[in-house]
């Protein structure tokens, strides 16, 4: 499901891969249990006759039809589309024979939001609302799982990395903001080398004031 290592760049990673949430599967997985109930409903009461097999396999021709067009398809878009976040970039792709992508620089991400509704809240997804600075302002990503978790994950890429480097927020020649600089740790005093009769090899400038 991640993405190849292969179209990472340098000091590239992932930090969130997912699919849409399988709530997308609850209508195709519904309509190949109605269509598999009805079909054998169906081909069971059909008179016995001449055309008894004829029209059989239309029933069964027919239910092909609309499961490939509303259950099978839907479930292979599900399953070759993803949503990558990594520490530069947010990377989308899409499509079966067809495929589609877009990719979005942290840096030109402007505001992250996501909603969900109650279903949603019940079920773990929600809707991610992210606003850039491109031609296309805004990116919506329907029905992420764990929602809550990922807006946290790419807020912290955007506005509260560890040591805000370029790429996660902040533009190349930008320093990070202060809160996000990281503390200098306090210097622990380093014991001079001695020679073998116990005197300093080296000293500092005050000592040799």
């Amino acid at each position: 499901m991640a993405i190849s290592a292969k179209l990472l760049g340098e000091d590239e990673y992932v930090v969130v891969s997912t699919r849409t949430h399988w709530k997308a599967l609850i209508g195709p997985v519904f309509l190949l249990l109605v269509v598999a109930g009805l079909g054998g409903f169906l081909a069971a009461i059909v008179p016995s006759g001449s055309l008894q097999t004829p029209a059989r396999i239309a029933i069964l021709a027919v239910g092909v039809v609309v499961l490939a067009m509303f259950a099978v398809k839907p479930f292979l878009n599900w399953f070759f589309s993803t949503y990558t976040i990594t520490n530069r970039r947010l990377i989308t792709r899409h499509g079966v024979l067809t495929r589609t992508g877009r990719d979005i620089p942290l840096m030109r991400v402007n505001d992250v939001s996501y909603e969900h509704g109650l279903i949603d809240r019940m079920l773990g997804c929600g809707t991610l609302h992210i606003e850039s600075a491109g031609e296309r302002g805004q990116v919506v990503l329907p029905d992420v799982p764990h929602v809550e978790h990922v807006h946290l994950q790419m807020s912290d890429l955007l506005f509260g990395g560890p040591d805000g480097k370029p790429g996660d927020g902040i533009l190349e020649d930008e320093g990070p903001p202060e809160h996000m600089r990281r503390r200098p740790q306090q210097s622990q005093q380093q014991e001079q080398p001695r020679g073998d009769d116990g005197d300093t090899i080296f000293s500092s400038d005050d000592d040799r004031r």
